[in-house]
């Protein structure tokens, strides 16, 4: 029972922890020219203690733009970002010892590598400002990590926010206005069916539920923040 409970509490943030949170995308890639590798710290050990780098290769970052092109939609996005931040931290894991890393707070016990709520939403931002920097993201825009509060319990994840029209058209290349994005032939927006496009909605990226390596959890902001997601402690 205390064992327990001590896991759940290291989700608490302590200050130093929420200045991890609070540092912004500026300074999170150490490196992410337009066709070349990358490098990115990814936090593990509770609280963002440990840090190591990881060093992503230029083919697999260009299979990842390729396939987050493919989206006509916010909503298809997010479905392909949501398989793209796992396919990022499996190559994460084969460098470090995130790979024992798994859903929640107590299936990886004393792990080495294992992550919790403030590892995740802190690497999980740096990947997904990762891929924004590369100009992958047309119909999102990263932000800052949220906090939720349940009783004592605090949980943090990564958020993106649905762009306007008009800013997802500037992100397409040139030329393809109208073949990147989900439009009548003149040039008329469809909107998502299930309404997921609607400018400024905002959706949680929560790689904490999930083991390294599988889809993160993608949420209304809204649903999360009233305890949404899967069932893991």
């Amino acid at each position: 029972m205390i064992r327990t409970l001590f896991a759940l509490l290291l989700c608490l943030p302590l200050l130093a922890q929420g200045a991890a949170l609070r540092g912004g995308q500026g300074g999170m890639l150490a490196r992410a020219e337009a066709r070349a590798g990358a490098e990115v710290s990814i936090c593990h050990g509770y609280g963002c203690v440990r840090e190591d780098v990881v060093r992503f290769q230029a083919a697999t970052l260009a299979r990842v733009g390729e396939r987050l092109a493919a989206a006509r939609s916010a909503a298809e996005e997010r479905a392909l970002l949501a398989e793209a931040i796992g396919q990022l931290y499996r190559i994460a894991g084969t460098q470090t010892p995130v790979g024992a890393d798994r859903a929640g707070n107590l299936l990886d016990a004393e792990a080495h590598g294992r992550m919790d709520c403030i590892d995740h939403a802190t690497s999980t931002t740096r990947l997904l400002a990762l891929v924004e920097a590369r100009g992958w993201l047309r119909h999102h825009r990263v932000l800052e990590p949220a906090r939720r509060t349940r009783l004592i319990l605090q949980h943090f994840s990564a958020v993106v926010e649905v762009l306007t029209v008009e800013e997802r058209i500037a992100r397409l290349p040139p030329g393809q206005a109208l073949a990147g994005c989900n439009c009548t032939e003149d040039g008329r927006v469809i909107e998502d069916a299930d309404g997921g496009g609607r400018p400024g909605e905002r959706y949680v990226v929560d790689s904490w539920f999930v083991d390294n390596g599988e889809p993160a959890v993608v949420l209304p902001l809204a649903e999360w923040l009233n305890g949404g997601g899967p069932n893991v402690q």
